[in-house]
């Protein structure tokens, strides 16, 4: 299970790092930030299963990380860590569906057993569910079967634009709403459809209303609803990534997903769809191993292997990655791109995360700070986007299997 922990104290960041004996766990620490603000676009970045906060923290504390992880990315597991024995922190700490809430200083053994508790409870949540739908897919749901249809009639070519909004009043009668100011259809393709099908069921139902799903003949079709043009947009690619990691989470194949254009009229879903069906037909004759995202506002790059925008932002990694404050959202909006598209874009066309590239960034300087220099490794950090020179060669040591003093002694001119 893989780990992210956002705290403002240092050393409480690094008391867990380094006392807690990850690599004799199944757990991951796959980053970590000072505050909400920061860490959110890093969790969206790597995923984590179990995400530990403090409250106490500047720019956005961790009640309201709570809220937005809650409402975004509702199966993450987290874990509030506190200094402040209040009932009204707890309180609303449940209220959030927060698993765990701890009082610091927290000792190794305490973080395991929570870790190994709430790492349970996500397995057990996650058979429950794939037994729950298995369950209903047996029993022939008809509520649910009609629900699907009613979606589904909404990407019919059959279907004329001006029933959907009748349809849309269906399914709100039928405790589905789905009104909205915005909408977006995801076509997604893959194999084997069983198993696709039912890993993308899944993860509709945890989307809190936001995302609802009908089975295609060659994948799921999925109706994402958006309050502003720039929210439909984060949904959609945030979702399309999400899609990719429990698809192959499932072992699917051949994973094809487009993303169509955002309407902001029922009437108009139809054509979302038709634009998101056209760019996966592109995707399924494109070759390439692993999975394809691509939204109607990549078109122009279909043939390009590296689209320009994503040169643009490599190269504006590259003038600042030595910023310990540089994050996703800085260079998406240097590139003029929402933080998810940007993300999902990104990803794709490097083969890596924003976080992994950005390692390899600042890693590639150091190697040759520690080759060509006496520096110290406080100041290697510093030079290379690190505030923590303990963070810093616990980063080094972790993607190269060296400390920096042993690299540089391997490695000196």
């Amino acid at each position: 299970m893989k780990v992210f922990l956002v705290d403002d104290e240092i050393v409480i960041r690094e008391g867990i790092r380094e006392s807690f004996p990850w690599d004799d766990t199944p757990y991951e620490l796959v980053g970590e930030a000072p505050d909400g603000e920061m860490a959110l676009p890093m969790i969206r970045d790597t995923n984590p299963d179990i995400v530990i906060t403090d409250i106490k923290m500047p720019f956005m504390d961790g009640l309201e990380l709570c809220r937005v992880l809650r409402t975004q990315m509702p199966w993450i597991g987290i874990v509030v860590l506190s200094g402040y024995d209040e009932f009204e922190y707890a309180r609303q700490c449940i209220q959030l569906g927060v698993r765990e809430y701890l009082l610091k200083p927290i000792s190794s053994t305490d973080l395991k057993e929570v870790l190994d508790k709430i790492s349970r409870q996500i397995s057990e949540e996650r058979k429950s569910l794939e037994h729950a739908s298995s369950l209903r897919a047996r029993m022939g749901n008809d509520e649910k079967l009609i629900k699907e249809k009613l979606i589904g009639s909404l990407f019919s070519d059959e279907a004329a634009p001006e029933d959907a909004p009748n349809v849309i009043k269906q399914l709100s009668s039928m405790g589905c709403p789905v009104p909205s100011p915005f909408y977006v259809v995801i076509d997604a393709a893959f194999e084997p459809m069983k198993t696709g099908q039912e890993a993308i069921v899944l993860l509709t139902e945890s989307s809190n209303g936001a995302v609802h799903s009908s089975p295609g003949r060659v994948g799921t079709r999925l109706l994402v609803l958006g309050e502003t043009n720039e929210d439909a947009e984060e949904k959609a690619y945030s979702m399309a990534t999400s899609l990719v990691q429990e698809l192959d989470r499932a072992n699917c194949k051949e994973i094809r997903i487009g993303i169509g254009e955002i309407v902001d009229k029922p009437e108009e879903i139809i054509h979302s769809f038709k634009t998101a069906r056209h760019i996966r037909h592109l995707l399924v004759e494109r070759k390439e191993e692993g999975a394809l995202i691509l939204g109607v506002r990549e078109m122009g790059d279909v043939k390009d292997d590296m689209p320009s925008v994503i040169n643009e932002a490599k190269l504006y990694m590259s003038q600042h990655f030595s910023d310990p404050n540089l994050m996703l959202p800085d260079v998406a909006n240097a590139v003029n791109m929402s933080k998810s598209r940007f993300s999902a874009v990104f990803s794709q066309c490097t083969g890596q995360t924003f976080t992994e590239y950005l390692i390899h960034l600042r890693l590639n300087k150091a190697k040759e700070l520690l080759k060509t220099t006496a520096y110290k490794n406080s100041l290697i950090a510093h030079e290379t986007g690190y505030n923590d020179s303990h963070y810093f060669s616990y980063i080094f040591k972790k993607n190269t299997g060296m400390t920096p003093s042993e690299y540089r002694e391997k490695y000196k001119i």
